[in-house]
């Protein structure tokens, strides 16, 4: 078993709902698991309880990781009026396009009283939510829909129509863009937005975790909101050019925007993509260091 160490920088209260919104106290902590936790190859950034997949997968190839949160989330401002409008309200779809709004969902659609949906999901990873989540629940959940490319343009251009109201509900972050409800909307479908939760991002991050970070070969990130965040957190006097491995294209595209160079993404988001491209910046990072040797 790997060894775990803990980092416990200053905690900034949030307030938030009980299960999946926790607070910053929970959320700013780092940790190593590697076997040599000075030197971690990979700095994951998911908030804490959420890296573990990730850190499993690269562990398969003896890739230490560092652990650093560089968002949190908290709740929207529509958040408390989607169990009542699940339960009286029907919807031909509800587009649910993070793993964080499937569970803001999921904890509304129980206090809805668990009313039969049919979910639209925008990849394997938010579909994972419910897979996970949903054990008995099942007959009344359906994940009746995934497009052809985990994005939102992509799930707005293919989502089906049934029957002549074409009604959706999209639960979303009030961070999103309108992407997803102006290519629905040009498409006929009626749109209801709610803004459930927002997306914070980390602004304080212990020092010598931070140096633990910054010398890492490889970032991993898996939203805009953390790309601002790491480029926030370093420091102006640090030329700090190595890699980013983002989790699908959206990620990758705001990274490069944000004027970083080496940018790794795989076509199709998810898990597996994701570690291919942490790999692929890992080997071009031993390459580099090898020529510099040379």
């Amino acid at each position: 078993m790997a060894s775990i160490f803990l980092f416990s920088p200053p905690a900034i209260a949030v307030s938030s709902p009980k299960r999946r919104l926790v607070s910053h106290s929970a959320i700013l902590r780092a940790s190593v698991s590697s076997p040599s936790p000075s030197k971690p190859k990979v700095v994951v950034t998911r908030e804490r309880g959420k890296n573990a997949k990730l850190v499993d997968a690269l562990e398969k190839h003896n890739i230490g990781c560092l652990e650093v949160p560089l968002v949190g989330h908290t709740k929207g401002p529509d958040a408390d009026n989607l169990p009542s409008i699940l339960h009286e309200s029907e919807f031909d779809w509800i587009v649910i396009t993070s793993p964080e709004a499937a569970a803001v969902f999921l904890e509304a659609w129980r206090v809805a009283g668990t009313p039969k949906v049919r979910i639209g999901v925008v990849g394997a990873g938010t579909a994972s939510v419910f897979h996970e989540t949903l054990q008995s629940f099942e007959q009344s959940v359906e994940i009746a829909f995934s497009p052809s490319k985990a994005t939102g343009k992509v799930l707005a251009s293919e989502l089906p129509k049934y029957g002549q109201n074409n009604k959706v509900l999209y639960p979303a972050s009030v961070k999103a863009g309108s992407e997803i409800e102006r290519g629905l909307s040009a498409r006929g479908f009626d749109v209801k937005r709610l803004n459930t939760y927002d997306t914070v991002l980390v602004k304080d991050v212990e020092k010598m975790t931070l140096e633990h970070a910054l010398s890492a070969p490889v970032v991993a990130v898996a939203s805009p909101s953390a790309i601002r965040a790491w480029v926030n957190l370093i420091p102006e006097s640090e030329n700090w050019d190595n890699s980013v491995a983002c989790i699908g294209e959206t990620t990758g595209i705001a990274a490069k925007r944000f004027g970083l160079k080496n940018v790794y993404y795989p076509k199709n988001p998810g898990l597996e993509g994701w570690v291919e491209s942490i790999l692929e910046a890992l080997r071009v990072h031993g390459d580099n260091q090898k020529a510099l040797i040379c």
